[in-house]
């Protein structure tokens, strides 16, 4: 029987996220989703079980509510990154997920980049 995409997708997500943990262990993640509608991050303490700082295309303030372009993952990588400075962080690594390393995910990981971020 074909595997569905949910666990096609479920099983990527596990097998990026054990190779990062492998590597990166006792640094903090920066945890991508995506969805139709709309892109969020995090920033996680995975040894405390705390989130530290996130940033979504939800809120008013960034001007992008229900968009998920390219743009919106700009300004979405812009603010974790300021956020980011806030809280104290200035490395962490970034987690994926299951999700491609292109279009909206690379345009969020290089705005968070320019904002500080070290990954």
């Amino acid at each position: 029987m074909a595997n569905s995409k949910r666990t096609l997708f479920l099983k990527r997500r596990l097998r990026v996220r054990n190779k990062l943990r492998k590597h990166n262990v006792g640094k903090l993640r920066l945890s991508v989703h995506r969805s139709s509608k709309n892109i969020s991050v995090q920033i996680i303490d995975d040894v405390q079980g705390t989130t530290l700082a996130s940033a979504s295309s939800l809120e008013k303030a960034l001007g992008v509510v229900g968009k998920n372009n390219v743009e919106a993952a700009s300004k979405v990588g812009a603010a974790i990154a300021e956020r980011a400075k806030k809280a104290g962080v200035e490395e962490c690594y970034f987690d994926r997920g299951g999700f491609l390393f292109h279009g909206k995910v690379k345009a969020l990981a290089d705005a968070a980049r320019e904002g500080g971020l070290k990954f």
